[in-house]
This record gives structure tokens, C-alpha cells and sequence, in this order.
């Protein structure tokens, strides 16, 4: 399985250009079809709390550019977007496409981010879910969610092998960011694909550094700190093995969740 990351400066607030920019990133980038493509959180707008002007229903332009993306690349993309929640909130999602039957997942934010505002903004998502890229199973989850390894863990108990982590995740807290990436990799023996934004926002800037790291935590591809896909190919028959002869995930005690 290959998977791939999509590091961008994302424009403030500006979809379309983002929209513009994600293209012609994936499209010089020349992946196999049916490659995994990640791109970070809010890619289309940046991490705005201007829910009233950013947020859109279900089957919104984001979500259109989405589809369409992975349709006319032949492979599954998952973004984060702003969904327009029946309170008036927001949701902020991980949505993936894949290249022939639309969404084929739809993850809410389980931790909004009290620090930066996002509670009085956004509401929180209630259940972590996996879906699957041809046959592997994955469990998708965005930015803050890093800082809490219980729902990681439920992921793993629901089988997942490999864990998606979309993110505008400021550059004072970047050693933050690649310690939980590979702490969450080590301790549910599963592949992680962190993928973060670069550049800088109307408050802060961005480190980028996005990774994909194997279960043993050896990190298999970096994205540096500018604009650009990295990508890895997932050797899935050897994370089984690796499961097999050295069997932690067997030892869980679920009382303790």
C-alpha cells in the first residue's frame, strides 16, 4: 500500500486557492492509483474559527473538490474540512473519498482544541471509526486528538493498521508533534501518517514535518519544513509478522478503556 502526504502554506480563508494549489501538488507528484493521499487539517481554509463563513452542508464545495480529486487521480484523498453542525457549530472532520463510490469516511474531531478557542466554535465527535483502503483497515483522527492515546488505542482494539493524524500544529510545540507521532505508532504497532501544514497564519507559524512512521517507530519518510508530497510504500504483510512474533496488542486489558 502506498500512502503520501500533501504539505502546503495554506492560503487564509481562501478555498479556492487552496483548491488550485492541492491539484497541482498531487498532480506533479505522479502517485499510483489507488494510493492513500493526506492532506492536513482546514486544508481549504487554515485553522479559522470564522465558522459562520468557512463552514459547509455535507456534499459542499470542499467535499466536491475532494471527490472529484480522487476521481480524476484514481486514488482515496482525505482532507479536513469545517461541516456545518445542526447547532451551528462547526465540525471539524476528516473526510476521505475514495476514486469510485464517494465518501468513504467521515470522522468528527474528538478533541477540540480549548487552548486555541475551538470549543466555543466547534463541537466534538462522539466515536472513532476505521474504514478501509482496499483491504487495510484505517483509523483517521485530527491534530489535538494526538495528545490522548485512549481513542488511539480504541482504534487498535477495532483492528486498525494504519492511523491518520491531519494538523495545523504550531511550530513552539513541533518536538510535541513527531514524539506522540512515533509514540503512537510504537504502542499500537501500526503504520502513522502525520500530515501537517507549513508556513504561517494571521497568528502563527508552521512547522510542517510530517511523517509516516512504521510500527517498530522507525520514520520511513519526512516532509521537512516547506511545500511538497512525501510518500512511502506500507509493508503490510510485515506489520502482521511483526504483531505475530512480538504480540503486545494480545496483552490490552480493555477494562482499563
Amino acid at each position: 500500500m502506498q500512502v503520501a502526504g500533501v504539505q502546503l502554506d495554506i492560503a487564509w480563508e481562501a478555498k479556492e486557492a487552496n483548491y488550485a494549489k492541492v491539484r497541482s501538488l498531487v498532480g506533479t507528484a505522479k502517485l499510483p492509483r489507488g494510493t492513500l493521499v493526506v492532506l492536513p487539517e482546514m486544508f481549504a481554509t487554515g485553522f479559522s474559527m470564522n465558522v459562520a463563513a468557512i463552514a459547509e452542508p455535507a456534499g459542499g464545495p470542499t467535499e466536491a473538490f475532494l471527490s472529484a480529486l480522487a476521481e480524476e487521480f484514481g486514488v482515496f484523498v482525505c482532507g479536513g474540512l469545517v461541516l456545518r453542525a445542526a447547532d451551528g457549530r462547526g465540525l471539524n472532520q476528516s473526510v476521505t473519498f475514495a476514486p469510485d463510490r464517494g465518501v468513504a469516511a467521515r470522522y468528527s474531531k474528538i478533541h477540540p482544541f480549548s487552548y486555541g478557542g475551538e470549543t466555543q466554535h466547534y463541537a466534538p465527535g462522539t466515536e472513532v471509526i476505521t474504514y478501509r483502503v482496499g483491504a487495510v483497515p484505517v483509523a483517521p483522527f485530527v491534530c489535538y486528538d494526538l495528545r490522548f492515546p485512549e481513542i488511539f488505542r480504541n482504534a487498535a482494539k477495532k483492528g486498525a493498521q494504519l492511523l491518520t493524524v491531519i494538523a495545523n500544529w504550531p511550530q513552539p510545540r513541533e518536538a510535541h508533534w513527531l514524539a506522540l507521532l512515533q509514540a503512537r505508532a510504537i504502542e499500537n504497532q501500526a503504520f502513522v501518517i502525520g500530515v501537517n501544514r507549513c508556513g504561517r497564519d494571521p497568528r502563527l507559524s508552521y512547522p510542517g514535518r510530517g511523517q509516516i512512521i512504521d510500527p517498530r517507530g522507525t520514520i520511513l519518510a519526512d516532509g521537512g519544513n516547506k511545500e511538497g508530497v512525501f510518500g512511502a510504500v506500507l509493508d503490510l504483510a510485515g506489520l502482521m509478522s511483526y504483531r505475530k512474533d512480538f504480540p503486545a496488542l494480545e496483552d490490552m486489558r480493555s477494562g482499563w478503556l
